[in-house]
Parts: C-alpha cells; sequence; structure tokens
C-alpha cells in the first residue's frame, strides 16, 4: 500500500486559527503554497480549503451551506417529496434523527436537516473534519441557514467503531445514511473534481460490509445505503425496498 501524501497546513503571518487548526491536526506549517508537496488546507478568503499541489490549475475543495448550489437544492430540491427524504422517510415522519456515518462533504446531510432532520454526522478524516466544522461555524452566522445548521452535530471517529458503542446504542438514531465512496469509474473524467482530490486523499473504504453491519446494529428504523444506479449492493443481504431518482439508487433496509 502507498504512503499517504504528505498534507500541510497553510499559514499566513500572525493568522492564528490556521497555526490553532494545525496545532489541533498535528501538521507541519508552511507559508509558499507552490513549494508544498501533496495536500494542503488554505484560507480561501474566509473559507477553509483544500488542495491537491500536484494540480495547481483544479479548483479547491471546500464545504459551503450558503452556496448558490446548497440554496438551490434546499429551495428547490423537491422538500420531502425528492428520492432521498422518501428514501430516509421524512416524507411520513418530520423530525427523524440521522445518523450520516460517511459525511464526506455533507450535501444530502444539510438538505435532511433543512427538511427538519436532528443529523449526527460521523467523519473518520479529521482533514474533511476540519472542513465541515469550518462550514458549521459559518453556517451557525448566517441568519437564513442557522437553524439548519443547528440541527447537524459533528463527530470526526471511525463510523464503524462510533455507531458499536454502547452510549450509541443507548440513544439509538432512527436512520443510519451511508453513502460510500462511489467505485471508480472507467471514464474518469466524468467523475467531479471534488471527488477525485476527495479520493486521492482518503483513498477507498474497503470495510464496507462491516460498515453495513454496524449501520444495521445501531439503527432504530432503518438503514438507507446511496448507491450509484447499476452499483451491486454493499452485500448480500436483502434491501426492503429502493427508492431511485435519474442517477442514483437509494437502497433501504428496513429494522422491523
Amino acid at each position: 500500500m502507498c504512503d499517504k501524501p504528505q498534507i500541510y497546513a497553510v499559514v499566513a503571518d500572525k493568522n492564528e486559527y490556521m497555526t490553532s487548526l494545525a496545532n489541533t491536526l498535528d501538521l507541519p506549517i508552511v507559508k509558499d503554497m507552490t513549494k508544498t508537496h501533496g495536500f494542503f488546507l488554505f484560507l480561501q478568503g474566509n473559507i477553509l480549503s483544500l488542495k491537491d499541489a500536484k494540480s495547481m490549475l483544479n479548483s479547491s475543495i471546500y464545504v459551503d451551506f450558503s452556496s448558490p448550489a446548497s440554496t438551490y437544492r434546499r429551495q428547490q430540491g423537491g422538500g420531502k417529496n425528492q428520492p432521498l427524504a422518501k428514501a430516509v422517510g421524512l416524507n411520513k415522519k418530520p423530525g427523524l434523527h440521522v445518523l450520516d456515518a460517511t459525511a464526506g462533504l455533507a450535501k444530502d446531510a444539510f438538505v435532511l436537516a433543512a427538511l427538519g432532520a436532528e443529523l449526527t454526522l460521523v467523519e473518520r478524516s479529521p482533514i474533511v473534519g476540519a472542513l465541515l466544522r469550518d462550514a458549521l461555524s459559518r453556517a451557525e452566522e448566517d441568519a437564513e441557514i442557522q437553524s439548519v445548521a443547528s440541527r447537524m452535530h459533528l463527530i470526526v471517529s471511525d463510523s464503524i467503531e462510533y455507531m458499536r458503542l454502547e452510549s450509541v446504542a443507548q440513544h439509538a438514531p432512527d436512520v443510519v445514511y451511508l453513502d460510500p465512496m462511489y467505485p471508480e469509474r472507467k471514464k474518469s473524467a466524468k467523475v467531479k473534481k471534488e471527488m477525485q482530490t476527495l479520493q486521492n486523499l482518503l483513498g477507498h473504504q474497503d470495510d464496507l460490509e462491516q460498515l453495513l453491519e454496524a449501520a444495521l446494529g445501531c439503527a432504530k428504523n432503518r438503514v438507507v445505503v446511496k448507491r450509484p444506479k447499476g452499483a451491486p449492493a454493499l452485500s448480500a443481504k436483502p434491501v426492503t425496498h429502493t427508492v431511485e431518482s435519474k442517477k442514483t439508487r437509494y437502497d433501504v433496509y428496513m429494522r422491523f
């Protein structure tokens, strides 16, 4: 297995926020991003961003819940009748507690929170977790979406270990949502640049069956797995039913 590339926190002079972040994540500090190798974190305006130094021409990735894309999806995405909401069960029961065990950039989690769900976001990567924490902090200061952000709670942890905790079992979520990294596509140009960067940073999760088992042992109501249309299910366990959109399939495993 290849070593993961080095990650750098790029810090401007006297920038206390980035210095503190570098210390928290135990990352080296550099001041010239053009001389870095691998991945680096930096401030783009007031937004914490991640970039692959090998692809300097590529746009950086970050999380911004007030972006035009997030706003459009929140306002025009179809409400509780959209496939994601139906798969989770929000179309029939508002206010569900959803544990997103593969939080990533939390795009789906934000939609679910905007529809009234209470979200626990579990992200295994401290780097992606830093992007999420930065985005949630900014969202909490945005009057338009601060109520949505208040329903999103971030845990940086291995999700399998987290879901097996006795304390989590005592307050089990209604739904566990899984959106594992999609399998590599033959036509890689179709993969969005931000997803290519995340795949390069994180690699592919190779414990998907264990992840599903832990989710099934944790959820009170159901487990929902997001898959590309045509992709195999995560395991041989029978799927209760599916909900489909144009390019996506949601496999639903009911717990009762």
